[in-house]
């Protein structure tokens, strides 16, 4: 019988270590790569502009992820409001840039998973997690004594710090990062810090030394392991060759990968040139292709 690996975590007391760590890394907040260096627990604000309390945008079970969340009872999808990342083609920009949503305290956040679990969604898919560990790992806490015990999805930009995903090892279930870009051109381009390149890359490295391939059971559900998000962008901005030979040489060439479709113009991406189109099928056949020419064959 399937238990979530954070009950272990939260028995033998090290959830409790971990919870004081992560509160005490936003007094001079480095939980991500930015290292805004400021006091989040006297709500004071860097670029996540998220202080002590974590923001909601919307949570549900969620039956448009990839299918070995979804089952039959959805995802249950929690999005946190802001990002750490800020990419300027972001789909929902309202939610990331803009900040549609509202402040819950631990408890409230424990609640919806609760109601998540209840409905009987299959896991708890933190979306946009990277700037408000500490929030879940205490609402985590409080939903274990309610009864929490399904996995838990780490759904990511991938501009995460080692440092911190070491905070979340045998908590996390699920890692799924995006693998967005893997050199600095095209950081630039979209928008996003020019380091991010070798962050993604060291970030998965460890979720995979944490978790492993992705394991799915008799029925179709995924109970723990990496699951890479790859988006194609117009122009190879999102380096598919690349990235493709870095899963399967570097990380593993049983990575689960989901090379996806859907890129298409909005918020800022409408006025960069290069950003400001949808992708041809031949594009994403050439993902594709890279993807099966370096022996990704999951997903």
């Amino acid at each position: 019988m399937f238990e979530a690996s954070y009950i272990q975590v939260a028995k033998n007391g090290t959830l409790r270590s971990r919870i004081s760590e992560a509160i005490a890394k936003m007094e001079s907040c480095s939980l991500c790569p930015r290292n805004c260096k400021i006091n989040r627990n006297k709500d004071k604000l860097g670029i996540c502009k998220t202080g002590k309390l974590a923001m909601i945008s919307s949570y549900h079970p969620h039956f448009g992820e990839e299918s070995p969340l979804v089952g039959i009872g959805g995802s249950g999808t929690i999005f946190f409001t802001h990002c750490n990342l800020l990419c300027n083609f972001c789909q929902n920009f309202d939610i990331s840039h803009l900040g549609v949503g509202e402040k819950v305290s631990d408890e409230q956040l424990a609640g919806m998973m609760i109601q998540l679990q209840n409905k009987g969604c299959h896991n708890i898919n933190f979306v946009t997690p990277s700037h408000v560990i500490p929030q879940i790992l205490s609402a985590l806490s409080i939903a274990i004594d309610q009864g929490l015990n399904i996995p838990l999805v780490y759904n990511t930009g991938g501009y995460d710090s080692i440092e911190s995903l070491k905070l979340l090892k045998d908590i996390v279930d699920i890692y799924m990062p995006d693998l967005k870009l893997l050199c600095m051109q095209s950081a630039r381009k979209c928008g996003i810090p020019l380091d991010y390149p070798e962050i993604v890359k060291n970030a998965i490295l460890e979720m995979h030394r944490q978790v492993g391939d992705l394991k799915i059971n008799n029925q179709g559900i995924a109970l723990r392991g990496l699951l890479v998000r790859h988006l194609v962008l117009p122009n190879d901005l999102n380096n598919g060759e690349e990235s493709m030979k870095f899963l399967a040489g570097e990380v593993s060439n049983k990575t689960y990968v989901n090379v996806m479709t859907q890129y298409h113009p909005c918020f800022m991406a409408m006025g960069v040139s290069g950003l400001d189109r949808p992708i041809t099928n031949n594009e994403f056949q050439k993902t594709l292709k890279a993807a099966h020419r370096n022996g990704i064959k999951r997903g």
